[in-house]
């Protein structure tokens, strides 16, 4: 018995020693690391990278910047299936371990000591959420360490809903997703709460390796993935046998969505992106700014129709310009030819591009791709005269061959339901712009035919001079200094000395008629030039420069001569939109009206 009590007594004693051994080493790699752990308020202080949003009126989404697609939610917004099922994928035990699941860490080590290799296993959802957060990706037992010292440090700042909110709205998902709002809308194109218990399942499962058991590139190992959390689930308890099987039956529904714009305004998107950056700088793509703008959504779809539709009646009035490219296709060319060449051409707005493969007398037959042919008939073509200049096209076109051959690539765009129009990319662009006369606030604005044919915001950036438009302020200057609508002006010819000129100058009329003695009134209405040089001569030139002011102009743009009376400053369509607003809302005699979004 005494050799029993000896073994007994140095057994504890070499117990003690090694668990004494043990917690000194813990707290020495504790002491070690700790200085690099995250403080307690920076846990607290968490910040989900959110992108920059920016929306109309209404509240439509107009634009997203940002590299993750991420929708925050609160845990009472997920249904209780969605918790479940995570829970029943990576960390069935969360709101029983203090976030180290020493199970899952002897499991682990026992796989590396029989198999010599790193394997799964081990992370709880609490050092996942600390590893996303602040920890790198490299698997090395420091990091490792670090992630579960910071794992205890996390439970004991956060409540556990805390956590599982957190890590549910912060969690890789595949294709720029992060977190579970974001994955619904990105695989599924629905909120969270519209997901059923298979879509949920699915992406449950792809924590573990998004890439491997993404729905849409892998669908096979992705199902596999899906039909494994729900038997995890079931086996949990969290739901009965027949539902398992239901959903393991059910197919995979999952497709790309991509983002998705309500409301179609990519030069007012970039308007509001550039200030916000300017004033946050990177951070304004990852703080979760919602930019609230004045657009109002019916008033931009109506602006948007009316500047594409003016330019292309206009690109039509002066002549068909002709195909975009043309490839010689041979007479034995399939589909997946035709589908190769087309690739290279996109969509613009509501023109589509099309390649011709056949050419009858009044009709082409075009392809549009995946299989899809269509008849573009003589109506929605007998308008293609060629156009030769601005001012000339040629004879009017009497067979479809005489518009287009066989490889062509042209854009062709719905005119009713059934048939086709031919449409051509306008050579030209243009600006539309709306403002409220009230508060000059933006209500509408389109900067060009297409943003992503050009980013040129011609609304805020095309400097052009507004010739005849600017006359209105020269005669309100007028007005302001006692000239009255019956006043009169004499239309006649003037001849000019200026030493800033080289020659003496003579302004000309474009009809060559001079109508003698007239009124304001009539001379505004009839847009007289000469009654504007006289009357700004009158005025005197600085005097309405600075009465411009009043209407938002900067007088040192304007030029100090009297060319300015025939508008020959050069201003943004949105700086002239701003100073008639002034008109609008009869505030000239004290200050200008700030247009904004």
């Amino acid at each position: 018995m005494s050799l029993i009590k000896k073994l007994l007594r140095v057994g504890s004693i070499v117990f003690l020693l090694l668990s004494i051994s043990g917690l000194c080493v813990v707290l020495g790699t504790y002491l070690f690391l700790a200085p690099g752990l995250p403080t307690a308020a920076k846990i607290k202080d968490v910040q989900l990278q959110v992108p920059l949003r920016v929306y109309s009126k209404q509240g439509d989404l107009i634009a997203e910047y940002g590299e993750k697609r991420r929708k925050p939610l609160k845990l009472e917004e997920m249904p209780l299936l969605l918790h479940q099922a995570f829970l029943a994928a990576e960390d069935d035990r969360f709101f029983e371990h203090p976030g180290v699941d020493y199970q899952g860490l002897l499991r682990a080590a026992l796989h590396l000591i029989k198999t010599g290799q790193k394997g799964q296993g081990g992370s709880t959802i609490t050092m996942q959420l600390t590893r996303n957060f602040f920890l790198s990706s490299e698997r090395t037992y420091t990091r490792k360490l670090r992630e579960i010292f910071l794992a205890l440090k996390v439970e004991r700042e956060l409540s556990k809903e805390e956590i599982l909110e957190l890590y549910l709205n912060k969690i890789y998902l595949g294709n720029r997703s992060y977190g579970i709002g974001a994955a619904a809308e990105v695989y599924y194109g629905k909120d969270v709460i519209d997901l059923d218990l298979a879509q949920i399942s699915m992406i449950a499962g792809l924590p573990k390796a998004p890439s491997r058991y993404n729905p849409i590139a892998n669908p096979d190992r992705a199902t596999l993935r899906r039909n494994y959390v729900l038997g995890r689930m079931h086996a949990l308890g969290f739901i009965d046998k027949d539902t398992h099987d239901a959903n393991v039956a059910a197919p995979v529904t999952a497709r790309l969505h991509g983002f998705v714009v309500a409301l179609h305004a990519p030069y007012v998107g970039e308007m509001v992106r550039a200030e916000i950056v300017s004033k946050f700088g990177a951070q304004a793509y990852t703080r979760g700014i919602n930019a609230h703008t004045t657009i109002d959504t019916t008033l931009q779809r109506a602006a948007n129709e009316a500047l594409k539709n003016g330019l292309l009646s206009y690109t039509k009035r002066h002549g068909y310009h002709g195909p975009v490219a043309h490839f010689d296709i041979a007479p034995e060319a399939n589909e997946a030819i035709w589908d190769g060449i087309l690739k290279a051409y996109r969509a613009l707005g509501r023109l589509i591009p099309a390649l011709v493969v056949g050419v009858e007398d009044k009709q082409a037959i075009l392809y549009l791709g995946q299989g899809q042919k269509v008849v573009l008939d003589w109506e929605g073509m007998s308008w293609a005269r060629r156009y030769i200049d601005e001012n000339r096209r040629g004879p009017q076109p009497e067979t479809a061959a005489e518009i287009v051959k066989p490889g062509d690539i042209i854009h062709i765009a719905h005119s009713g339901k059934t048939s086709w129009q031919l449409e051509q990319v306008p050579k030209v662009s243009g600006a539309l712009v709306s403002l409220s006369p009230h508060d000059g606030s933006i209500l509408a604005l389109a900067g060009g035919f297409d943003f992503t044919l050009s980013k040129f915001n011609r609304a805020t950036q095309a400097m052009r001079q507004p010739g005849s438009n600017f006359k209105p302020f020269v005669y309100s200057a007028a007005l302001e200094k006692g000239y009255t609508p019956a006043s009169i002006i004499n239309d006649a010819p003037v001849v000019f000395s200026d030493i800033a000129l080289e020659d003496t100058w003579r302004p000309e009329k474009y009809s060559g008629k001079f109508y003698g003695p007239t009124r304001l009134r009539v001379a505004l209405t009839k847009s007289r030039n000469l009654v504007s040089i006289r009357l700004l001569n009158g005025i005197g030139i600085q005097y309405a420069r600075n009465h411009a002011a009043r209407f938002g102009f900067d007088p040192e743009r304007l030029p100090d001569n009297l060319s300015l009376a025939l508008g020959s400053s050069t201003l943004t369509p949105l700086q002239l939109a701003a100073g008639y607003a002034v008109f609008a809302n009869g505030c000239a005699s004290s200050s200008s009206l700030d247009a904004s979004i």
